[in-house]
């Protein structure tokens, strides 16, 4: 029996879904958790027609977005001004400390793989209820 020369290598399949603090649902992936990642994190995210998160940032922590279907529409900016809409095929990156709020306004779902430089996922989101309001539901 062989063994491999790099034994930490690990597959992992879209598990359990999770409610992050963002207010989406992601499905557990490549994370602290799951593989004791110590730099980055990976889930999958859906965010069904209508969805939207709550407008945060995260902290320390660089993100990147690649979506697989659907679009969405994400604001940023300190007060939420800026408009970008990723779809199908495109790339996002949002700098660590960016506010951002994303929202699938479309009638069909919108599925995205998510990584983060916080190997925990959750520990650099803060929210910001306050500029909540400044994106109309």
């Amino acid at each position: 029996m062989s063994r491999s020369p790099n034994p930490g290598c690990r597959v992992v399949r879209p598990g359990d879904a999770f409610a992050g603090k963002q207010g989406l649902d992601y499905f557990e992936g490549i994370a602290a958790e799951t593989v004791g990642s110590t730099g980055i994190c990976m889930h999958l995210v859906t965010m069904p027609p209508g969805a939207r998160a709550k407008a945060h940032l995260h902290e320390t922590h660089e993100t990147a977005i690649y979506v697989l279907s659907g679009e969405a529409h994400t604001w940023f900016g300190e007060r939420l001004e800026e408009l970008v809409i990723a779809r199908a095929g495109d790339m996002l990156y949002i700098p660590a400390g960016v506010p951002h709020l994303p929202a699938n306004l479309s009638d069909t779902p919108c599925t995205a793989v998510i990584a983060r430089t916080d190997p925990k996922g959750n520990e650099s989101v803060v929210l910001l209820p306050e500029l909540d309001r400044l994106v109309p539901a």
